[in-house]
C-alpha cells in the first residue's frame, strides 16, 4: 500500500512563507513511476481546489490565485513533492492535501496503478 506523509503546515502571518512536503512510500514493494503530484486546498465550507501540481516531465499548473507566489517542484528520486508559498495571504488559509496521481507500485512481482491522497496539513495565516 502507499502512503503519503506530509509536512510543514503551521500558522503564519501575512506575508509570511512556508514550505510544504510530501513523500510517498509503498509499504510492501517499490515505487517505479508517479505520473503526477499536487497540491490541493480545502477551506471550511468550500470545496476543494488544485493549489499546483507538477508532471513527471516537470510541466506545472497553477490556480490562479497562487501564481507568482507559489511554486511546486519535484525530486522524483525521493518521490517526493514540495511547495513554497511565499506572501501568503489569510484567504490561503485552509486544510492543504497532497496528491499522487498514476501511482505505480511493484508488489510481489504484480504492478499496481492507482492514485492516493494524505491526510491534509493545515495552513493558517494570521496575524
Amino acid at each position: 500500500q502507499v502512503q503519503l506523509v506530509e509536512s510543514g503546515g503551521g500558522l503564519v502571518q501575512p506575508g509570511g512563507s512556508l514550505r510544504l512536503s510530501c513523500t510517498a512510500s509503498e509499504t510492501s514493494g517499490i515505487i517505479s513511476n508517479i505520473r503526477a503530484m499536487g497540491w490541493y486546498r480545502q477551506a471550511p465550507g468550500k470545496q476543494r481546489e488544485l493549489v499546483a501540481g507538477i508532471r513527471s516531465g516537470s510541466s506545472t499548473t497553477y490556480a490562479d490565485s497562487v501564481k507568482g507566489r507559489f511554486t511546486i517542484s519535484r525530486d522524483n528520486a525521493k518521490n517526493t513533492v514540495y511547495v513554497q508559498m511565499n506572501s501568503l495571504k489569510p484567504e490561503d488559509t485552509a486544510v492543504y492535501y497532497c496528491n499522487a496521481e498514476g501511482v505505480t507500485s511493484l508488489r510481489l512481482s504484480n504492478f499496481y496503478t492507482n492514485d492516493y491522497w494524505g491526510q491534509g496539513t493545515q495552513v493558517t495565516v494570521s496575524s
